[in-house]
């Protein structure tokens, strides 16, 4: 149903009709119609030697028909040719014939009805032109003249309204087609809508995972290395001051950095605000993924992020926290693209916060091997020495599921677990170049 049709419907037609203004065309129609057919009558009754009032009461009936022109028009149509021969009806056989070509009633029965009332109109028609023309006198007429002027009169008074009720049907059909098209593309942008406001809830969605994941690589790593050190100033304070002070001095150097590079995201955070003050609730989430990313790159002091050429300078902090930590590289660097070299450094920087958080006094075994194709990683820790000990850090379990986020969306293997002896182990395999999946993601 269009809208259309629905505003037809609100404005409560009687009967059959949608409007209240069609219901008056047609009564008025068959008013007059009546009326003609009443005049009519008259002569039809002195003709056939009937009384008048028959006549008028016939033309009276029969022009009323026009009324349910809309319901029936076939009906109609047939009626205008049963009185063709009284010579009654011309305004009930033009408006029926348009009626019926402009309705929905299939094309072989337009052409049939119309077809027998062009042979009536034509019969009475041929008919009256010879009576006429034989109340000529001496007249000569040729032989073809009565036919074509029959032929003429027929079409003229039968073809008019059915080419324009054909082209007023069409034209409407036309019309509802592009209505209903109408609607349904209005119901098909609502659905797009609908989608595009899902897939930007996804995304959003997508955009906070990878803050949370950068924010957790660029803090996580230097926090736990703070609170490592501070443990390590608390412990040998009194023995051995200079230690004490050198540790110290690192604590300082790493939370001015892990600082630095808090209040880098926060001030994206505060200028996205600013900016997006006019929409309100808008949170510049790319702009902030952008500034942690960024942030993130930073830790590594290289161009393109850090990477697997600066693995003894992460493991020179784990080892000046007091971790001993064994570096095996096997077979030859070769050239990676920059997200699996961040990855890679990540997944080691990771697994080692891990070392310091729950397995403090254990040491850490660092495999790096370069293969065909791919590069693989593995960090593995012994049993700590005493259970619950250490400085106690707390871990909020996002790290294992950032490792295997990263790997995973570059295409890669990731596997984690307990050692058999009571440690914990951290493998990843990159593939050298990522495939499309993860080119946009990591």
């Amino acid at each position: 149903m269009t809208t259309t049709g629905e505003e037809h419907r609100a404005a409560g037609g009687p009967w059959w009709w949608e409007r209240r203004r069609s219901a008056v065309l047609d009564g008025g129609l068959a008013l007059g119609s009546a009326l003609e057919c009443a005049v009519e009558g008259v002569g039809f009754a002195e003709g056939a030697g009937l009384p008048v009032g028959i006549g008028v009461l016939l033309g009276v009936v029969a022009g009323s028909v026009l009324v349910v022109r809309r319901r029936w028009p076939v009906a109609v149509v047939l009626v205008a040719i049963a009185i063709t021969p009284a010579e009654m009806g011309f305004l009930l056989a033009t408006v029926g014939l348009y009626t019926l070509a402009a309705s929905q009633v299939p094309r072989r029965i337009i052409g049939v009805t119309t077809g027998m009332s062009l042979a009536a109109t034509l019969i009475v028609t041929l008919m009256r032109t010879h009576q006429g023309v034989g109340d000529i006198a001496g007249s000569r007429i040729d032989v073809w003249f009565l036919p074509l002027m029959s032929v003429l009169a027929s079409v003229a008074m039968t073809a008019p309204p059915v080419l324009l009720g054909l082209y007023v049907g069409a034209r409407r059909r036309l019309m509802e087609s592009l209505r209903d098209r109408a609607d349904s593309l209005e119901t098909e942008l609502q659905l797009l809508a609908e989608r595009a406001e899902e897939r930007a809830d996804w995304a959003r969605g997508e955009e906070r995972t990878r803050i949370a994941r950068e924010m957790h690589d660029v803090v996580a790593h230097r926090v736990s290395l703070m609170v490592v050190h501070a443990a390590a100033v608390q412990a040998v304070a009194l023995k051995d001051p200079q230690k004490a002070v050198k540790n110290a001095a690192l604590v300082g150097d790493m939370g001015r950095q892990a600082l630095t590079e808090l209040r880098e995201m926060l001030g994206v955070l505060r200028a996205g605000e600013a900016l997006g003050s006019s929409v309100r609730g808008a949170v510049p989430l790319a702009a902030v993924g952008v500034a942690a990313a960024a942030a993130a790159t930073r830790a590594g002091a290289a161009e393109d992020g850090p990477s697997l050429a600066e693995l003894e300078e992460l493991l020179g902090q784990s080892r000046a926290a007091g971790m001993k930590v064994e570096l095996s590289v096997q077979g030859e660097a070769r050239g990676y693209a920059p997200e699996v070299e961040q990855t890679a450094y990540r997944v080691v920087q990771e697994a080692l916060t891990n070392v310091h958080k729950h397995a403090a006094g254990a040491g850490a075994m660092v495999r790096v091997a370069h293969r065909e194709g791919e590069v693989a990683m593995q960090v593995e820790n012994g049993a700590p020495p005493v259970r619950g000990g250490g400085a106690m850090l707390p871990s909020g379990g996002n790290g294992l599921v950032g490792m295997r986020e990263r790997v995973l969306a570059l295409g890669g293997v990731f596997v984690s677990g307990e050692t058999e002896v009571g440690g914990f182990r951290v493998s990843a395999v990159l593939p050298a170049q990522p495939g499309p999946s993860g080119a946009g993601r990591a």
